[in-house]
């Protein structure tokens, strides 16, 4: 493939600059913050553009900021055609790190580990230094490939939709935030949003709260409740049962100044990105599996939560419980994930995040999980749900970048389905591509998130090539 040893001389050559820039970036907190004049994601986003678009000019490279929604960065002024889409911001840092903070990035066995090591700080400063290497080695190209950094990706991508309310599509797209080879299908998504309402109770013993949750896309790793009126003996062996029957463990903390026991419960689990929730244990529906163990006293707020672990219990990642379990031979099956509960004394309002194949529609999904939680006096509040994303796997396109894949790392290429939703969802013809290797576990919205540095340096690699090829 032409231009394969000069890419692999350079990039190889620049690899310890590609990890300094990264931990330049890793070592902002960019997660979503409140809205300040001039910046609407917060002051962590924007510095980590600004410092992000620094480094571009430094390199010699065009930049522009679309008032700190985005930033782009272009490899010339020739005629558009391909744009490469990453984003800045980060989920919020969560508990449990023990290689490294979250925001003190570093280098150890391979791996750089830090919040947006992977996603996609890493992803980023991959498809720059790509750019880097086209430009500095004087590839030649007669088209532009534009650079497109934003801010608000984790939080619902209101900064691409503000970005392409200016911009017009490249010709072709493609989002390093996933796995290689290529995904060009992404399932859609249903935000589910429910309450319910219901009568005080107040004899003992009872519920007090459930407090469960960060984001509506990631499975808690986890969730807490306040109970009443208790032993704690009791409460220690039902949550041994339970942890021997999930895995998920449950820590008591006496709390209040009440004159009746009053116990903290605190569910712990694995976190995980509700696009896969196989790869964690959620503790929200863990700690759920435990209350409707205890031996409360009758009322409507008990019913409403026994209701509810019916409807999405333990395990269930796939909708069963729902009447959803939806299944394609192209996209595969529906998944579920809970991911935010809270309960008071007379209310209960909660989130679930759904990942649904090209099967689905209102008919048979939508109106199906409303009907059978209305049946249980649960209000599902959704009319519509985001549907799935599907590019041609036969275009010149996806087939130029799993070729370019293949010569690269020897792997056979081959298109994907995934329950995440990138930048390139709502785009004719965006796909993700990259930036981990498959099987590779980065641990992305979990703790100790982290990029395997050959993965990085392979997708520089990649991405250089792929311009090359789609931009001569």
């Amino acid at each position: 493939m032409k231009y394969q040893n000069e890419i692999t001389a350079y990039i190889d050559a620049h690899t310890e600059e590609l990890v300094e820039d990264l931990f330049t970036l890793c070592r902002i907190n960019s997660e979503k913050m409140p809205s300040e004049p001039g910046k609407p994601y917060g002051a962590g986003p924007a510095e980590a553009l600004s410092a992000a678009l620094r480094r571009a000019e430094a390199y010699g490279f065009s930049v522009r900021n679309y008032d700190n929604y985005v930033g782009t960065i272009d490899l010339n002024s020739q005629p558009k055609q391909l744009d490469i889409l990453a984003h800045l911001d980060v989920v919020p840092a969560g508990e449990g790190w023990q290689v490294t903070d979250p925001f003190v990035p570093i280098l150890k066995d391979g791996k750089l580990y830090g919040r947006g090591t992977s996603d996609d700080k890493g992803p980023a400063v991959a498809a720059l230094y790509a750019m880097r290497c086209v430009k500095e080695l004087g590839i030649p190209v007669s088209k532009n490939v534009r650079l497109i950094l934003g801010c608000d990706e984790e939080c619902g991508s209101s900064d691409i939709a503000h970005y392409y309310q200016i911009e017009k599509e490249a010709p072709m797209t493609f989002s390093p935030d996933a796995d290689f080879p290529v995904i060009n299908i992404e399932k859609g998504r249903l935000a589910g949003q429910f309450d319910a309402e219901f009568a005080a109770g107040t004899a003992l013993p009872r519920l007090v709260s459930v407090d469960a949750g960060i984001k509506v896309n990631v499975v808690p790793g986890k969730a807490f409740a306040e109970v009443e009126g208790l032993e704690t003996e009791l409460l220690e062996r039902i949550g041994k049962e339970v942890t021997d029957e999930i895995g998920v463990a449950f820590l008591l903390e006496p709390c209040g100044e009440s004159k009746v026991t009053r116990v903290k419960v605190t569910a712990v689990g694995e976190g995980a990105h509700a696009a896969s929730p196989q790869t964690g244990n959620n503790a929200l529906t863990g700690l759920l599996t435990y209350l409707t163990r205890l031996p409360f006293a009758p009322c409507p707020q008990i019913d409403a939560l026994k209701n509810l672990w019916e409807l999405i219990p333990h395990g269930d990642l796939n909708g069963k419980g729902l009447g959803i379990d939806l299944c394609d031979e192209i996209s595969g099956k529906l998944t579920l994930s809970f991911t935010m509960l809270k309960v008071t004394e007379s209310r209960l309002e909660g989130l679930f995040d759904a990942r649904c194949p090209l099967c689905a529609t209102n008919e048979n999904m939508l109106n199906v999980a409303k009907a059978n939680m209305a049946a249980r006096g649960i209000t599902l509040r959704n009319d519509s749900f985001n549907p799935p994303h599907h590019v041609d796997e036969n275009s010149e396109f996806v087939q130029t970048l799993l070729r370019v894949y293949e010569a690269y790392t020897g792997l056979k290429g081959s298109c994907q389905a995934i329950g995440g939703g990138t930048y390139v969802h709502h785009l004719k013809n965006g796909v993700a591509f990259g930036a981990s290797m498959p099987g590779t576990d980065n641990r992305m919205h979990g703790a100790d998130e982290r990029a395997e540095l050959s993965d990085l340096v392979t997708s520089a690699k990649i991405f250089a090539q792929v311009i090359a090829e789609l931009c001569e």
